[in-house]
């Protein structure tokens, strides 16, 4: 006796399609003319289409159906398509590769956001506009360091190096605060509500429980003297 399992079976080219299909696309190869082949062909495409309705989303899925017809063929397939005939180097077309920055950042805690908005602060003429850039630049610098620092840094240190990362250009005026950054930290066991201390629920439990429990032991008053 000989059991056919998939390990033995030819390899799905397109799983979501099923073995069914690919041995429907493979019986279409063997028709000896091309007006069976695309009657049948024609007939696979429907059933391709109502196995994956999701396709149907897709933008001109009946050429992406026709598509996979004939990778599931290994492009042997010789039928009249609607579309232009696709080949095998689509399988192994390999993707750009990607323009990674190589550009170095100086101060890594204010990042490559701040350099961005410190160029695009030098191009404004106009002073007044440019004057709150440059102030709304200082206010986020000064968040990250303390983000990433988690302690106080003075205006001073964020004027200097704005100064430095914009090579003098770039100068706040006089008497100018920069927005307070606070970094919000839980709150002492000794302020948090009894309720929520540690332990506290759980105790406020036994003791109720305990109290109905004593409550259910004692007589109860009838209201008849004797």
């Amino acid at each position: 006796m000989t059991f056919d399992y998939n390990s033995t079976r030819n390899k799905l080219i397109l799983a979501e399609y099923g073995r069914n299909v690919q041995n429907m696309v493979a019986y279409i190869c063997t028709l000896p003319t091309k007006e069976e082949r695309n009657r049948h062909a024609q007939v696979v495409i429907d059933l391709m289409g109502f196995l994956n309705p999701h396709l149907r989303d897709v933008a001109d899925f009946k050429h992406k159906l026709w598509d996979h017809l004939h990778i599931i063929s290994d492009f042997k397939i010789d039928v009249d398509c609607p579309y232009p005939v696709p080949t095998s180097d689509v399988l192994h077309v390999k993707p750009e590769a990607l323009p990674y920055p190589q550009h170095r950042i100086r101060y890594k805690h204010y990042g490559k956001t701040v350099e961005v908005l410190i160029k695009q602060a030098k191009t404004i003429e106009d002073p007044q506009r440019k004057q709150l850039m440059v102030q709304s630049i200082a206010n986020f610098m000064k968040m990250a360091y303390v983000t990433w620092n988690k302690d106080s840094v003075t205006d001073e240190t964020i004027i200097s190096d704005l100064k430095e990362l914009s090579n003098g250009e770039l100068i706040l005026e006089d008497n100018v605060n920069l927005n307070k950054v606070d970094i919000s930290r839980p709150a002492p066991s000794s302020m948090r509500p009894k309720n929520i201390q540690k332990g506290g629920i759980q105790n406020n439990k036994n003791r109720q429980n305990s109290n109905n429990r004593n409550n259910s032991n004692r007589p109860k008053n009838t209201g008849k003297r004797y």
